[in-house]
């Protein structure tokens, strides 16, 4: 079946598997999609499974939005042993028996990494420092230091708590837990700084992202599913499960769909973006409240 010329605009919301990174996704879906008009809305990295959004064809422009909103994680992380990059597939770089901790003093640190905090990324992530991807510093050998960001983790629960064994025989201790965070939050940071806190090191170990935004893996499918079945969602369904909805008639909606600037109505002051419909449910543009005023940010005029 050739799919190119009807693929709708629209979202796809993939199950990443473990050892893909996002552009080999990407990749694989232009070729099951028959397009090259396809992006993600933020990035997974290769170990990590889960909820992977992507966008094909004009769908693409909502993107840079949508990877803005709020994210949700079940990991793996295990305390004992610090890696050099965070995560289980970097060089252990210390060992410390963690057996003795008190959950107690688990639980105080985590309440410590969980709301409005600053947060050194890992120097493995894709951070550009001065035009360079941090992680091609760190692999190139280079010395260098990333600044603290501030992000917002919501909830950082512990769900289950087992005693291991590393591969040469020592103890570790590692804790399936939750987090609901911030666009920007590095879950392998949040290991890493767990693990410092209490003195014994801590990595990651898995991780699966279950949520970005209002998408969960309710709506997710395998890539070998997506090679069967195609399943868009209409970027209009995209955009209101998403985004705060703004109906209005066919005059506002020319005028937004040209980019030009109206009254908005009062309710969205600080909303964010707003996706603007007009009649019949025509998905018309994503806009921003501004001075009691709406501004344009991507415009979605009926192509052809």
């Amino acid at each position: 079946m050739n799919r190119k010329s009807t693929v709708p605009d629209g979202l796809v919301i993939v199950d990443k598997p473990s050892g893909f990174t996002s552009h080999d996704v990407v990749a694989k879906m232009r070729g099951i999609a028959g397009t090259r008009r396809v992006g993600h809305a933020g990035t997974l990295d290769p170990m990590a499974t889960g909820v992977l959004v992507l966008g094909v064809q004009r769908a693409t422009k909502l993107l840079g939005h949508l990877a803005l909103t709020e994210k949700e994680y079940l990991g793996t992380i295990r305390l004992g042993q610090d890696t050099v990059t965070d995560d289980a597939e970097g060089e252990i770089t210390s060992y410390t028996d963690p057996s003795g901790l008190a959950q107690e003093d688990i639980d105080d640190r985590i309440a410590e990494l969980t709301g409005d905090i600053m947060q050194v990324p890992s120097k493995v992530s894709a951070i550009k420092v001065d035009g360079k991807r941090s992680y091609k510093r760190a692999r190139e050998g280079e010395d260098f230091e990333l600044p603290a960001r501030p992000v917002t983790v919501s909830s950082f629960a512990v769900h289950d708590r087992r005693e291991a064994v590393t591969q040469d025989g020592s103890p570790a201790l590692d804790l399936v837990v939750s987090v609901v965070c911030s666009s920007g939050t590095y879950i392998r940071a949040l290991a890493r700084d767990l693990g410092a806190g209490l003195g014994v090191g801590g990595h990651l170990t898995a991780l699966r992202r279950t949520r970005v935004g209002p998408y969960g893996l309710d709506a997710a499918r395998t890539l070998d599913q997506l090679q069967q079945e195609l399943t868009v969602l209409p970027i209009g369904e995209a955009a209101a499960a998403a985004f705060p909805r703004w109906d209005t008639d066919a005059k506002r909606a020319g005028l937004l769909g040209h980019g030009v600037r109206i009254d908005m109505p009062s309710g969205y002051e600080g909303a964010g973006p707003v996706a603007v419909f007009g009649p019949e449910g025509r998905f018309v543009a994503l806009v921003e409240e501004l001075k009691g005023r709406a501004k344009s940010l991507v415009v979605f005029a009926p192509e052809g």
